[in-house]
């Protein structure tokens, strides 16, 4: 697939006429000055690796980047080493392949022994060319560029080192489409045929690593072409619950409505986008036994399963419609199973307009319906109305939180005189077994 790719227009530096006033602009950008250790304590010929090269030349580095460098010896050693002058925990990620990180005051250091004879056979070994560029740490003018990755960068466009190198670790197929999405960039046509051919070996790599990619490109604002892509090139099938069925129509309307577009027509803020976004487009790729399937956190699972009970409950043509015919239980409980993730439901309606007075609502901490609340807690009930714990307590927890979300109840003193009426009604009715829910008045 050729998305459109831009990359981040002007930001790589085009004008410089050599490499070396590439990587003095690149180590502008780093600011070593202000890594937790410093570029001077790494062995001699360490260099810095991967993400943090790329998105220097893209000027698009985070406040405290992850830093990957490569260094000719034994990277667990210097990890540690680096642990004990500078603080931090030191964390052994492979002791075969000797990888190791060190976390200190929020940075992530990430070492690993060098591959091969020569810093360029390392980069030879790596996944896309974008990310096979290095900068010596000791020779602050020279960026190390086997596999013209600073062309591609300026031309916007991700091209694989080789189809072997895919395969080295298939989770770069995957990766790749991660990274088209977060960079805005086109895959190399070749690339992109590596990467459908050979969807399958995405199925030997450990599910938590696939997820963390999801993860990430459901996050992306322009990630829901990519997503489409993934469906369509198989990379899924092994967790989808539906394994090896072609992509279904109602897969690719939503997640072509999940769109940075969406958030702006419903009027989502940053902070909610981050926060909805996400989960709908994951919620729309898998449901909850997938998401087991790729060891996610169980709290993942039951907001996707939530979700995606709601979005078949509701339909797709007019769900704010049928939402305002659900019996008051109902519509308490969908407020109840979405308190927190409302926003991805509405994300799902195709009708932003329609959505808007319920995501104001949301936004009201004290509304009592998008916010339930119970109207007094169960001691106050037991101790004032001597009561036992028992079905009928909870039914009359739940009653009142009922009333208090539409607005028939106000404070503790009408909870306990609706409770005393209630309580009496069922007594007079010979229910008082403590089994019977109290009729609403």
């Amino acid at each position: 697939m050729h998305m459109p790719g831009s990359g981040v227009n002007g930001a790589i530096v085009p004008s410089a006429p050599t490499g070396g006033s590439r990587a003095a602009v690149a180590w502008q950008r780093l600011h070593p000055e202000r890594w937790p250790v410093p570029a001077g304590a790494f062995p001699s010929g360490t260099a810095l690796v991967g993400g943090a090269v790329r998105d220097a030349l893209l000027d698009r580095l985070a406040p405290q980047p992850d830093l990957d460098v490569v260094l000719p010896g034994d990277a667990v050693a210097v990890c540690r080493q680096l642990q004990r002058r500078h603080g931090g925990s030191a964390v052994v990620l492979d002791a075969e392949r000797s990888i190791a990180r060190l976390v200190i005051g929020g940075w992530s250091v990430d070492l690993a022994r060098q591959e091969g004879e020569s810093l360029r056979a390392d980069l030879n070994r790596r996944d896309y060319t974008i990310n096979a560029m290095a900068l010596p740490l000791a020779e602050p003018q020279m960026l190390v560029d086997p596999h013209g990755g600073l062309e591609h960068l300026a031309a916007g466009e991700l091209v694989a080192i080789s189809e072997a190198n895919l395969l080295d670790d298939p989770l770069r197929l995957l990766r790749g489409l991660r990274l088209a999405a977060q960079l805005r960039f086109r895959i190399e046509a070749r690339s992109l045929s590596w990467i459908r051919e050979h969807h399958g070996r995405l199925g030997e790599v450990a599910g938590e690593r696939v997820l963390a990619e999801l993860e990430k490109l459901a996050a992306a604002p322009e990630g829901q072409g990519w997503l489409l892509e993934v469906l369509r090139c198989g990379l899924l099938r092994p967790w989808r619950a539906q394994a090896g069925s072609p992509l279904e129509p109602a897969d690719e309307a939503l997640l072509t409505r999940l769109s940075a577009h969406q958030t702006k027509a419903l009027g989502l803020t940053a902070v909610e986008t981050a926060e909805a976004l996400p989960l709908a487009r994951l919620a729309a790729l898998l449901d909850g036994e997938s998401l087991r399937a790729l060891r996610s956190s169980r709290r993942l699972q039951q907001r996707v399963e939530r979700l995606r009970q709601w979005q078949l409950r509701l339909g797709t043509e007019d769900p704010a419609a049928c939402a305002e015919r659900l019996s008051e239980p109902e519509r308490l409980h969908l407020q109840r199973q979405l308190e927190q993730d409302l926003p991805a439901l509405l994300l799902s309606w195709p009708d932003p307009t329609s959505a808007g007075p319920w995501l104001r609502r949301w936004r009201d901490p004290e509304d009592p319906l998008f916010h339930p609340r119970a109207a007094i807690d169960g001691g106050s009930l037991q101790r004032e109305l001597q009561l036992q714990a028992s079905p009928q307590l909870g039914a009359l927890l739940e009653r009142l939180m009922l009333e208090r979300a539409f607005g028939r109840l106000h404070d503790r003193a009408e909870a306990l005189s609706r409770a005393r009426r209630w309580l009496s009604t069922t007594s007079s009715d010979g229910a008082n077994d403590g089994a019977k829910a109290p009729r609403r008045d």
